[in-house]
């Protein structure tokens, strides 16, 4: 597992646990129309607070995914609100939406989405260049920084082929969090690896939230990563079925 100390996380001030970064409120979706409409999200409501890791289970097809690319605005929802800094962001033109994606979330995918002919410097320093945090020599010497912070000092200069799958998700992360985005989204990013490396990647992100303030917000079908999360949110049926507590799934 990566062991991280709380002095090597990065230069951001932690914002304190329990502050609001987001809100969605009476979230639906729907696909289709008439009698071949398809509902894949019914009046969802969720907060997503700073220091938190948030678990979305349910079984596949429940809405999950569709539930976190309204969060992070890569979907827009057919009916309820989405909230950011205070203002309701769901109807927002699409020219409004890059930049509020990229300083408010960091995405974290299963496939981790590298570019297969770059090194893991160049996928993170090209990731900062296109969200427009960092240019040039800026850009990698940020890059460089997030790696060695994902514990990837080692391997700045290796293709994604020469990286195990542990270390390629790490490059994600490392990825994810240039410009330094308040929430952290992630997409199954463990279901493509074995228990021992799964497990040390919900670490490095449980310490990214405790220790830095982040909001990390994870679709998954493992139970086992319960024992990293503050709230468990069920989803079933494109309906929130529960959310619970880390202290109600200990006293349970």
């Amino acid at each position: 597992m990566v062991a991280i100390a709380v002095s090597e996380l990065g230069s951001i001030s932690p914002t304190p646990k329990g502050t609001p970064l987001a809100r969605l409120v009476g979230i639906g979706k729907t696909y289709g129309t008439g009698e071949t409409a398809i509902a894949a999200l019914r009046d969802a409501t969720v907060d997503v607070r700073a220091g938190e890791v948030i678990l979305i289970e349910g079984p596949s097809g429940s809405g999950k995914t569709t539930l976190i690319s309204i969060l992070g605005l890569l979907l827009r929802p057919t009916a309820g609100e989405v909230w950011l800094d205070g203002k309701n962001v769901a109807g927002l033109g699409e020219r409004a939406l890059p930049a509020l994606r990229a300083r408010h979330f960091g995405f974290v995918f299963q496939g981790f989405n590298l570019f297969p002919a770059l090194t893991a410097l160049e996928n993170v320093e090209i990731a900062l260049t296109m969200k427009g945090s960092k240019t040039g020599r800026a850009a990698r010497a940020e890059a460089t920084r997030l790696l060695e912070l994902v514990d990837l000092g080692p391997r700045l200069h290796h293709l994604p082929a020469d990286l195990s799958g542990g270390q390629k998700q790490r490059v994600a992360i490392a990825r994810a969090l240039g410009g330094d985005p308040p929430i952290i989204v992630g997409d199954e990013p463990t279901a493509a690896l074995d228990t021992k490396t799964a497990l040390g990647v919900m670490e490095l992100l449980r310490a990214l939230a405790t220790d830095q303030g982040r909001a990390v917000v994870v679709v998954t079908h493992d139970p086992r990563l319960e024992r990293f999360a503050d709230r468990v949110v069920r989803v079933e049926d494109g309906l929130i079925s529960s959310i619970t507590s880390a202290s109600e799934r200990h006293a349970s």
